[in-house]
């Protein structure tokens, strides 16, 4: 048990140390955006050889209860990752995390309860209803289109980040208790705002400055007949945040913090660095490089995706209420568990196998021994055995300043096709340049959007191609926006565009 005490904390300074540059490549990326067709299946993984078979969410929970049958035995003649790939590469893989029923939500990945009527997008969950293209949505919001963490009973939602318990929210950022907010950031009880940056408990203001009822509703509908202006403004929006309730941190967009070190959208943790998208109920405390992960308890985590509720994490994705993990993947409920796959209910497993306690503690000592000797304790899961393409993942939407020939030398894979997952074939292109064939104002002064888009593909600048659906045509044209202008992989992108 000493022994492990050393190697863990070896593993923390090696953690620790990681530079920000390198948490993004060699964590982020493992964290994909972008659907695919595979084997019949819609997959968030594509079509390559560093994956097991594909299976759905209900048959995978079904053979879960034996997957203690793919174990091996440690091979010490291998490197330690080796050991891992021989049942990477065999254990089927889940298509796309969505266990509970769900309705008419066929190109989504959400794992908790609740989803209906979604599309392209990741992390909607929690009673959430006609969610498309976005990024965390939770707990009973409704409607919303190209935004990342949308959370708390939101409503009408449209090209925003970070929105809570607010409705009727276009092209803003940073907004809390507020509604019929267009073009704003950093709001906090406010309603009917256009053009407003750091305003708290106000109302029919147009760039800060305060109008009666009437002067402002005339002002609105003049603003709002420019519909080419709204991509631009929303894009020349700050993205400049105060920390909230917090001290001695680094970088900004964390609430109720203290002592972190690089990063955004964080609440509530203590003396953590290299965090994105990670929240607590408990101030939790000592976590480093973690993304995307929600926890009401998780101390000492370190080199984290997608985890919930457990402490002493190292370097695994995809945890539940687990303890004492190290390089593990979709865990529930287990402890002790070294090199293990989609093990629920289990303990003192290695390579899926299971030890008694001493044997476990025997081994997991010189598998640590072997990794301090190769020098690799504490990495990350390396590179080679990365499933994504890097062009797709968190890492490229965070920083597109990596370069495939820069990413390829280190043996991740990099897409070069264009997305084609939800694209009829034959489909007519229309030109993003040309939409406006698509769009216009009536002779009543009343917005339009021609339904024949529906049947055609638009290819924006970057020569990416997406397509309209039914229920974004119908929002669109009730709230008077414009067709989009650029593939919904960028507009994701948008809620990760961060300044320092």
């Amino acid at each position: 048990m000493q022994d492990i005490k050393i190697r863990e904390e070896k593993m923390r300074e090696v953690i620790k140390n990681r530079s920000r540059k390198d948490f993004l490549k060699y964590l982020t990326s493992w964290k994909s955006f972008v659907f695919y067709k595979r084997d019949d299946f819609i997959t968030l993984y594509p079509d390559v050889w560093r994956t097991g078979p594909l299976v759905s969410g209900n048959d995978y929970e079904k053979e879960r209860v034996d997957f203690e049958k793919y174990w091996k035995e440690y091979d010490f003649s291998k490197n330690f990752f080796l050991n891992y790939q021989d049942i990477f590469t065999k254990i089927p893989t889940l298509r796309l995390r969505k266990f509970l029923p769900y309705e008419n939500s066929e190109y989504i990945d959400s794992w908790w309860y609740g989803t209906k009527n979604c599309y392209l997008s990741i992390g909607a969950f929690s009673d959430c209803e006609n969610v498309l293209y976005s990024f965390e949505v939770k707990e009973k919001c409704t409607n919303v289109y190209n935004s990342v963490m949308v959370w708390n009973w939101c409503n009408n939602v449209f090209t925003s980040i970070w929105i809570i318990n607010s409705y009727n929210i276009f092209y803003s950022k940073f907004i809390t208790d507020s509604h019929n907010l267009r073009f704003c950031t950093n709001m906090l009880g406010c309603y009917e705002c256009i053009n407003c940056n750091w305003l708290q408990n106000q109302s029919y203001h147009i760039n800060n400055i305060g109008y009666s009822k009437q002067e402002y509703l005339q002002k609105k509908e003049e603003i709002l007949r420019d519909k080419k202006k709204f991509y631009t403004k929303f894009i020349q929006l700050s993205s400049d945040w105060n920390n909230i309730e917090s001290k001695n941190i680094k970088w900004s967009f964390n609430v109720k913090c203290e002592n972190i070190e690089n990063w955004y959208f964080n609440y509530n943790i203590h003396e953590w660095r290299n965090l994105i998208l990670t929240w607590s109920a408990n101030w939790n405390k000592e976590v480093y490089n973690t993304f995307v992960s929600w926890a009401p308890n998780m101390d000492y985590a370190y080199h984290c995706i997608d985890a919930w509720w457990g402490d002493y994490i190292y370097n695994s994705d995809r945890i539940i209420t687990s303890s004492h993990l190290y390089y593990c993947s979709n865990i529930e409920n287990c402890s002790y568990c070294l090199w293990c796959i989609w093990l629920k209910n289990k303990s003192f497993c290695i390579l899926n196998k299971q030890y008694t306690k001493e044997e476990w503690f025997e081994l997991a000592n010189k598998i640590f021994q072997q990794m301090e000797s190769d020098n690799i304790l504490g990495d990350y899961f390396p590179w080679w055995l990365n499933p994504f393409y890097f062009n797709d993942t968190a890492a490229y939407l965070i920083d597109d300043t990596f370069t495939k020939e820069e990413v390829s030398k280190e043996w991740y894979l990099w897409r070069d096709d264009v997305i084609k997952v939800d694209i009829p074939e034959w489909s007519q292109i229309v030109k993003s340049k040309d939409l406006d064939q698509f769009q216009w104002y009536n002779s009543e002064w009343k917005w339009e959007i021609n339904k024949d888009i529906l049947k055609k593909v638009i290819q924006d600048e970057k020569w990416n191609v997406y397509r309209i659906v039914p229920m974004e045509l119908e929002f669109l044209q009730k709230y008077g926006l414009p067709l989009p202008e650029i593939h919904w992989l960028e507009r994701i992108k948008l809620g990760f565009k961060f300044s320092c």
